[in-house]
């Protein structure tokens, strides 16, 4: 009696279709945990992205913080403003040292009441400062009363150097300032910023 092959070959076909039915929804899962996979490491990503950008905000916050020199109410009399265009330089020449790489030099004139810059090149040459090279001059009476340089002594007259460093350095220095009329402001440079603390009257550190 011959064996028909139709039922068979109907059989095996709706086998191979309940098998590949069955087979979908793993394949399918699968995808969706791959692509659940990628979309919470994009998200860890952007997540991680703002955290830097977070902490960079609040190092540039910092930055301009510790940038503008500290004053205390020193108001806008000749001590006032003297006080401020020394604080000034002094800071601009800590940022132009270290972007540049070379060293800068700031010489007082005690006697005088005067104060400029120098860079020391990579010969060793010491130049003027395009910038702050022309001697700049306390405002009206007001003279150094004294320059203190820890380590090195105090000084009441002559022409005294501190250096900036490019490293981001520089000499710490206790400036004491006097109006001629009894009043006097402190000024004092921090070596790892380059910004000056400024007090009212003469303080000692």
């Amino acid at each position: 009696m011959p064996i028909s092959t139709a039922g068979n070959s109907i059989s095996r076909a709706r086998h191979q279709k309940d098998q590949a039915k069955d087979r979908e929804p793993g394949v399918s899962a699968g995808v969706h945990e791959q692509q659940a996979v990628c979309a919470s490491q994009r998200l860890w990503q952007n997540g991680f992205t703002l955290i830097e950008i977070m902490v960079v905000v609040v190092l540039i916050s910092l930055f301009m913080a510790f940038s503008v020199p500290l004053f205390s109410n020193i108001g806008t009399s000749s001590l006032g403003t003297s006080a401020r265009r020394l604080s000034g330089t002094i800071k601009y020449l800590f940022n132009e040292s270290a972007m540049t790489g070379l060293e800068y030099r700031l010489i007082y004139d005690l006697d005088r009441g005067t104060y400029r810059a120098q860079i020391l090149e990579e010969d060793g040459s010491l130049v003027d400062d395009p910038d702050q090279g022309r001697e700049a001059s306390l405002k009206g009476s007001v003279r150094f009363k004294d320059l203190q340089l820890p380590g090195r002594g105090k000084f009441t007259m002559g022409q005294i150097t501190t250096r900036l460093h490019p490293s981001g350095w520089v000499e710490e220095t206790i400036i004491h300032l006097d109006d001629g009329d009894g009043k006097m402001l402190t000024l004092r440079v921090m070596p790892l910023t380059g910004t000056t603390e400024v007090f009212d009257g003469y303080r000692e550190f």
